[in-house]
């Protein structure tokens, strides 16, 4: 056999083995993802890591990007087709990030309609009972059609803890009642916020500015 000629091939066979092939995802490993603009997105995996917690969880994600901080005070307001199926709230989530507090309401169902603006006042929906802001103010989420409530009159969400956020210092309730739930986000002054809505599943993101 000639040895010569068997030299060359022996090196080309290393080279090779030396170099292998790229796993499947091997070059993401540095990349994030941010919310998407205001509007309805889907997957929750790609355009909202920030608010798809594991269902055991009662806040929203740590995002796993930068995202810009509200700018805007102006009531934002979105109606829906009459006839509408209510949406039915599921929970509320929050949590805190640089510059802006995360406030998430769940749905089963499409989102409903919704105003959301800031107020000095805040009545239940129903009863006409004052809240009581804390000497501050609230932004107010009204959402229409929906309901709080199971068909057997269990409420689904009556409530949340504001822990651990900055500007919103307070989540209660104002009512469900006719078609209408009321959520009151408590603050010591007018901040800037944003509406975002998501499907997949179905929820209403709300920043709040620090």
């Amino acid at each position: 056999m000639n040895l010569t000629r068997l030299a060359p091939l022996a090196v080309c066979g290393a080279l090779l083995l030396s170099c292998g092939t790229a796993q499947p995802g091997a070059d993401t490993a540095g990349e994030t993802t941010t919310s998407s603009p205001s509007g309805r997105t889907g997957s929750p995996g790609t355009s909202d890591p920030v608010t798809s917690p594991p269902a055991t969880s009662a806040q929203a994600r740590t995002p796993a990007g930068a995202v810009p901080s509200p700018t805007g005070t102006a009531a934002v307001r979105v109606r829906r087709a009459d006839g509408m199926v209510p949406a039915l709230v599921t929970g509320v989530r929050v949590a805190r990030h640089d510059g802006f507090d995360r406030v998430v309401v769940d749905f089963k169902g499409d989102i409903p309609g919704y105003t959301v603006r800031w107020t000095s006042k805040v009545e239940t929906e129903g009863a006409g009972k004052a809240i009581d802001l804390k000497g501050g103010r609230a932004l107010h989420v009204m959402l229409i059609p929906a309901v709080a409530h199971t068909e057997e009159g269990t409420p689904t969400w009556s409530g949340t803890s504001a822990e651990p956020l900055t500007a919103v210092t307070g989540i209660v309730s104002t009512g469900d009642f006719e078609g209408h739930v009321g959520i009151a986000l408590i603050s010591d002054r007018t901040r800037t916020f944003r509406v975002k809505e998501y499907t997949g599943p179905s929820r209403l993101v709300i920043d709040v500015g620090h």
